[in-house]
């Protein structure tokens, strides 16, 4: 009786032969099997997308997610600045016990409720510039769209405060932007600052 190791396997030897598979020791492939199993992909793809889909969620589905996230984050800050703001005012007024505390909760509700605010409709501004200059571009997303999308929101946040105002919110958009556009695409920069014409 042969083993699985055995070298006059006839199994082991056409398994060998047709997959191109050699080592020391020799796989087995069973008689009953009518394929080989070296064809058989040894990795299946991570997500399954419908044909014609694309592979990356667009603009309106990361909306959601940027106009929460903003919102949690604004929270956050606002809250922070207000429990600072808070503890300065009531150790000014000599504030003491559950007087001190009534008013540190009330610095940090509305301090962060208004950051949250202040950054949920910079949000949502942004989004639906984004969302827009997607869809007119025949659903391309890009750096363009990010750059564009930004400077929109900060004149328009602005607008109301005077064509000064609306223009600095602009540059602030625009740079804030750039500058997360370059820090997304750092790699392709560093394969630039190496690329060598001569060397071509």
């Amino acid at each position: 009786m042969s083993s699985l190791n055995d070298s006059n396997d006839v199994y082991s030897s056409n398994y060998s032969s047709r997959s191109g598979l050699h080592g020391k020791v020799s796989p087995f492939s069973s008689p009953y099997l009518n394929y080989d199993p070296g064809y058989l992909p040894q990795a299946q793809p991570e997500f399954i997308f419908l044909d014609g889909a694309s592979k990356q969620r667009g603009r309106f589905e990361l909306a959601f997610g940027q106009i929460g996230g903003s919102c949690m984050i604004g929270a956050a800050l606002g809250g922070a600045s207000g429990f600072y703001n808070g503890l300065k005012a009531t150790t000014l007024a000599g504030q003491t016990g559950k007087l001190r505390r009534t008013q540190l909760i009330n610095y940090i509700m509305k301090k962060g409720s208004a950051t949250a605010n202040t950054f949920g409709s910079v949000a949502v501004i942004y989004s639906a510039f984004g969302v827009i200059l997607s869809w007119a571009r025949g659903g391309t997303d890009d750096d363009l769209n990010t750059i564009v999308a930004a400077t929109a929101t900060g004149c328009l946040y602005k607008s109301t405060a005077g064509l000064r105002k609306c223009g600095l919110g602009g540059a602030i958009g625009l740079g804030v932007s750039t500058a997360y556009a370059l820090w997304v695409n750092r790699d392709k920069l560093s394969e630039l600052r190496q690329f060598n014409p001569a060397q071509r």
